[in-house]
């Protein structure tokens, strides 16, 4: 099956597919987010052209009004925005860094069976796992509002439920999100098995690339998938202000 290496711009574009906004709308130069409390991903402001500091005052008093913090999302061609954000007392927070590989790398370790097992909307005992790592009712909402082809896995370890993930399609890209391992069952592969029987589901469906993104400083994570034989294609983070 071809794939290309996706660009950094283009796994942006599709985790705004996979994970949506409640709304958005522009400010100026930038892209606004109504997030509904769903997480950063949906409720960062992201440059789409150079900004002012009157354009930065006002994105910020827009974002106050949706009662959401002061949020950028920094990317790699955002230097400037990002110097402008640090001169006005913003913070850096939680750098990504952004995985991909072809859905035939992966899905080769697909472990069938009962490892990770489908469903069409999370079950109770997802939900359980998903709180447990902080992944809320807010999240919970932005995954119903895909629209595109999608999946909920549940992981099992030892035939008991350990752990839940999400993957969701644009076109022929998928993006895992929110896998969440219950803490006395990491380290034993599951992640690992999750993360293939995801990118079985998305080779099934028309995938060629299959995409996630890793908070950078979790460096389990990003060793697992550079294990799996995915390659970074791009970092980003946020600013924010308290």
């Amino acid at each position: 099956m071809n794939w290309h290496m996706p660009s950094e711009s283009e796994i942006l574009h599709v985790v705004d597919k996979t994970w949506p906004a409640v709304r958005t709308f522009e400010s100026g130069p930038f892209l606004l987010r109504l997030g509904h409390a769903g997480g950063q991903r949906v409720s960062a402001a992201s440059s789409i052209g150079p900004a002012s500091a009157a354009e930065i005052g006002a994105a910020e008093s827009a974002m106050r009004a949706m009662d959401q913090p002061r949020l950028f999302m920094i990317r790699s061609q955002d230097q400037a925005l990002d110097a402008m954000l640090d001169a006005r007392g913003y913070r850096i927070k939680d750098p990504v860094t952004l995985f991909a590989s072809s859905t035939d790398t992966l899905a080769q370790h697909d472990p069938k069976g009962f490892v990770a097992i489908r469903t069409d909307a999370p079950l109770e005992i997802m939900k359980e796992i998903w709180a447990h790592g902080g992944i809320n009712k807010g999240r919970l909402a932005v995954m119903a509002r895909v629209e595109g082809p999608n999946c909920y896995f549940l992981g099992r370890a030892n035939d008991t439920p350990a752990g839940s993930a999400f993957v969701a399609m644009d076109g022929n890209i998928a993006m895992l999100h929110a896998l969440e391992v219950l803490p006395e069952f990491r380290r034993q592969g599951l992640g690992l098995a999750m993360t293939a029987a995801a990118a079985a589901w998305a080779k099934e469906n028309g995938a060629k690339t299959f995409t996630l993104l890793a908070v950078t400083a979790n460096t389990a994570a990003c060793g697992l998938y550079r294990q799996l034989g995915m390659v970074e294609t791009g970092k980003y983070h946020y600013r924010i202000k308290e």
